[in-house]
Formats: structure tokens, C-alpha cells, sequence
């Protein structure tokens, strides 16, 4: 799953954010900031204490977070990409039995 490594606040209840896949650009939350949990970030100084969690995601002192997956969802159009699924009866890499010499 992608990372953010980046957040800047922006005027209009935007951020900026750099994912550590090297996707980046700008959210609007102006209309999506509502609700018991959200609605706090419409005071412009509290929006701009946003920062990154040791997850990767972004997060305010008071508590809201954003998962990074949606983010980087909405900034490129297709989920982030996801470990390649395995064969019903494929054995994990680690697991497969090496050649003997």
C-alpha cells in the first residue's frame, strides 16, 4: 500500500501530498469536511496542523485521519497496486522447494 510522505496545507481546505510511490497532486476537502469527527477542520488553523502518521497517513492532533489508498486512488484513477494473487495451489516463493546441487 502506498505511503504518504508528504502533506502541505493549502488555502480551501486543500492538501498537498507525495506518495512514496511517486504520485503526488492536490486533495479538496473543502466538501468533505463534515460530520462530529471532521467538521473541527473547518477552522483554518486547526486544517493547517495536518501532518503524517508513523503509517503513512494523514492525520490531525485532534483525531481525523485519511487513509493513504483512497487518496492515492483519487489522485491516479486505479487502486494502488496490490501484491500479485497467488494460484489456489501455488506455494509462496519461500516456500518452494530449491534445486538441490
Amino acid at each position: 500500500m502506498p505511503r504518504v510522505v508528504e502533506v502541505v496545507p493549502l488555502p480551501q481546505y486543500r492538501l498537498r501530498v507525495a506518495f512514496d510511490d511517486g504520485v503526488a497532486g492536490t486533495i479538496d476537502l473543502s466538501g468533505e469536511l463534515d460530520g462530529e469527527v471532521f467538521q473541527p477542520l473547518r477552522d483554518e488553523a486547526v486544517f493547517r496542523q495536518v501532518t503524517v502518521d508513523e503509517f503513512g497517513a494523514v492525520c490531525w492532533p485532534n483525531g481525523p485521519d485519511l487513509a493513504p489508498d483512497a487518496m492515492h486512488r483519487e489522485l491516479t484513477g486505479e487502486p494502488p497496486s496490490q501484491p500479485r494473487q497467488r494460484k489456489q495451489n501455488e506455494l509462496p516463493a519461500a516456500a518452494k522447494p530449491r534445486p538441490s546441487r
